[in-house]
């Protein structure tokens, strides 16, 4: 292509040489010169007699001769004026006029003529809009992009780490996960999203240009100009976005950090690229190529191709990549974009069979995300089931498992209508989902009834890390810990919703016989000694020896347990508050009566404060250290007469 321009140029300058000489002697002294210098201009004797003979024939339009004239005296202007494009416009008229009627005499050397003025004219209006169309290019704005109008909300999700016994246990929310709104990225209204691609001062040009060259039928050279030029507009704006073209094989071989970030980034990027930069490119081929249809989706489906597969691919490396739990509300958030945005896919690439290939490959990106999705589901359910670390959580606290599953279950929640849509697709294919004995359980949503399902799992899970502890009491303090965490987290979203008010009420009547249960094992043997039995009848004929034994090892078992439990953590303080109330009321009035009933006994003889150590308002304050997760130990209370 360069070659003939370069060739064109020379012609015509060749040929505006020899038109200003004139039909001379000199005129023929410099056009052998000119032969001479290239074969190239060999051609030129015709138009030295064409130019020469003018004045002598009439034969052809005095108007074609003048366009010629503007053709060949502006060939090297930097600005295309009107009456260069007028001029073309004779030129492609009277070319058209020739091939209607090319029986006359001298047709030949006039349509010689004119294809050349033509093809000069076409190379510099190629060379012109590419020019206009690289120059006014507008490229995405970096800073209005990352302006601060996404909506994110931190999500409790992290890595499979949590599954492990070294996991952090801390409250807080474990981990961070920025999830992408479903609004444009831009400050606009809703979802819509405007901005130009060109400035709109030279679109006018651009399509004045484009209109000659289809007429002169030079479309496949104008349409050769827009593709490349756009493409590598829209690359750019891809860059910008920070959708990076990469094969499958290497988003597969991305670590999930970096990964994660890409999947965000694709996330936020989709509406913009198919509502802001493709709706601005058919609007644009709309308005450049409006005297062709055929054209202007040529041209559009060529330009745009490269960026919309370049995100299709990557939205297909993740759906057939290795299947994590992290990935799963990436994933869910790329298939809730995508879905969104398939009607103006469908409507951008209709009327072709190579849109169709376009829209039936988002199709298909759309199905394996779904796929990806649910399967990751079910290996997050497989995952609950079979966790199986044997070491027990330090002061019977709340299991990193049942934190990550539930914050886990949390975000599962605010995709609920995204899930229920995808499980009630592959329902007809897959295993129904086990259902609860619940009266309400053929009125769950599919979502509901898998996220119950994997609470249920977790539920049991929990029991068997329960059987972890020795103590039967710091079973019962465990297990009524991660109970009422699990209450917690559904009353605190829309899991309540879900699974219903009588769920909350089944477990809150399972923590209350855990604590009936732990206190039974904790306090049975402690409040033994405080019983009539075995110390030799009525309070004045009580042994003193027996009392003694009982007041010390009553003494003994409270400073055990006051040891032990204190280093015991009850996470929730109003649980807290009420497992002492409970205490308080089984232990404090048992100590009292048996003080009251025996302790006059003891009180009166010698170091009576071995054996009666504390009175019951002491006792009382010192079970408000109970279940801080800090051990404290009784070695310095004595009374006073001891």
């Amino acid at each position: 292509m360069a070659a003939i321009e370069g060739e064109d140029k020379v012609l015509a300058t060749a040929q505006r040489i020899v038109k200003s000489l004139g039909k001379t002697s000199d005129a023929e002294d410099m056009l052998l010169i000119l032969s001479a210098f290239d074969n190239r201009l060999s051609g030129l004797s015709s138009f030295v007699s064409d130019v020469g003979g003018t004045e002598e024939s009439s034969s052809l339009d005095p108007r074609f001769e003048s366009a010629e004239r503007v053709i060949l005296e502006e060939a090297d202007s930097t600005l295309i004026s009107d009456d260069y494009l007028a001029a073309i416009d004779e030129i492609i008229q009277f070319t058209a006029e020739l091939n209607l009627d090319c029986g006359e005499d001298g047709g030949n050397e006039a349509i010689e003529r004119a294809d050349n003025a033509l093809q000069l004219s076409m190379a510099r209006l190629e060379d012109e809009f590419r020019h206009i169309l690289v120059r006014n290019n507008i490229p995405l704005d970096r800073e209005r992009l990352h302006r601060p109008s996404f909506s994110f909300s931190s999500i409790s999700v992290k890595g499979s780490e949590y599954f492990t016994d070294e996991a952090n246990e801390s409250p807080k929310e474990v981990g961070r996960y920025n999830r992408f709104s479903h609004g444009s990225g831009f400050s606009f209204a809703g979802d819509e999203i405007s901005f130009d691609l060109i400035h709109p001062d030279a679109v006018t040009d651009l399509s004045e240009i484009a209109d000659r060259m289809i007429r002169a039928g030079y479309e496949k050279e104008c349409c050769q100009v827009y593709c490349s030029v756009r493409r590598d507009a829209l690359e750019e704006d891809m860059a910008i976005l920070g959708v990076e073209k990469l094969s499958i094989e290497e988003v597969q071989r991305i670590e999930w950090e970096s990964l994660d970030d890409k999947m965000k980034k694709w996330t936020q990027a989709v509406k913009i690229v198919v509502r802001g930069l493709l709706m601005g490119e058919k609007r644009l081929c709309e308005t450049i190529f409006d005297c062709s249809d055929l054209i202007k989706e040529v041209c559009f489906l060529e330009a745009t191709k490269g960026c919309v597969m370049q995100l299709l691919n990557f939205g297909e490396a993740v759906a057939i990549g290795i299947r994590s739990a992290e990935k799963m509300f990436r994933i869910l958030y790329m298939y809730d974009e995508l879905s969104q945005v398939m009607p103006d896919l469908r409507m951008l690439y209709e009327n072709n069979d190579a849109g169709d290939m376009v829209y039936n490959e988002a199709k298909g990106v759309l199905d394996g995300l779904a796929e990806a999705a649910i399967g990751t589901l079910v290996e997050f359910e497989n995952a609950v089931q079979g966790e199986a670390s044997r070491k027990p959580v330090l002061n019977g606290e709340i299991h990193p498992l049942a934190r990550y599953v539930m914050n886990y279950l949390k975000l599962l929640v605010d995709s609920s209508d995204t899930l229920n849509s995808l499980l009630e697709k592959a329902s007809s294919g897959s295993e129904q989902t086990e259902r609860s004995a619940d009266s309400d359980s053929e009125r769950r949503s599919p979502i509901a009834s898998r996220l119950l399902a994997l609470i249920t799992s977790l539920e049991s899970n929990i029991e068997e890390k329960a059987k972890l502890y020795e103590d039967s009491a710091m079973q019962c303090i465990f297990l009524m810990n991660n109970i009422l965490y699990i209450v917690q987290k559904v009353k605190d979203t829309e899991l309540q919703n879900l699974l219903g008010v009588e769920w909350i009420k089944k477990r809150r009547g399972l923590i209350r016989q855990y604590a009936t249960k732990y206190l039974r094992a904790a306090w049975s043997q402690a409040l033994s000694y405080l019983k009539d039995e075995g110390i030799g009848g009525s309070s004045s004929s009580a042994s003193k020896v027996a009392l003694k034994e009982r007041f010390k090892n009553f003494n003994a078992c409270f400073e055990e347990i006051y040891r032990i439990q204190t280093a015991w953590r009850v996470h929730d303080s109003q649980l807290r508050e009420d497992l002492r109330i409970s205490i308080s009321q089984k232990v404090i009035p048992a100590y009292r009566s048996f003080m009251g009933r025996f302790g006059s006994l003891l009180e009166s003889g010698r170091h009576s404060g071995r054996y009666i150590k504390y009175n019951p308002e002491e006792l009382e304050n010192l079970l408000l250290d109970l279940f801080e997760g800090t051990p404290l130990i009784l070695n310095h209370i004595r009374r006073k007469n001891s």
